[in-house]
């Protein structure tokens, strides 16, 4: 992810909906079904929150038959695994270890 993104990357992070989806994605990939059901959301919110954090890069979709399945992107789960629960964005930091349950 290049510095450019850190902007989309915290305004994606800001919302604490989009902090339980991430937090949610960070243990099982899932459609959208299931993450409306776990977090008690409208689907439409739901995916409303999904498309703001696949257009940040944080989260990406695999269709499976009809279904489509969110998980978190591989180049943002390498930066994770690499930084840890910290991601420094060089002006800032993110804690992903203290993400909305």
């Amino acid at each position: 992810m290049a510095a450019t993104d850190c902007t989309d990357i915290l305004k994606a992070l800001a919302d604490c909906t989009r902090q339980r989806i991430v937090n949610s994605l960070l243990k099982a990939d899932l459609g959208v079904n299931e993450l409306t059901e776990r977090l008690d959301l409208t689907q439409y919110n739901t995916s409303k929150h999904l498309r703001v954090l696949k257009d940040a890069g944080i989260v990406d979709v695999r269709a499976i038959g009809q279904r489509r399945e969110y998980f978190i992107a591989t180049t943002f789960r390498r930066r994770i695994e690499r930084e840890g629960p910290v991601l420094d964005f060089g002006c800032c930091s993110f804690r992903m270890d203290q993400l909305a349950e």
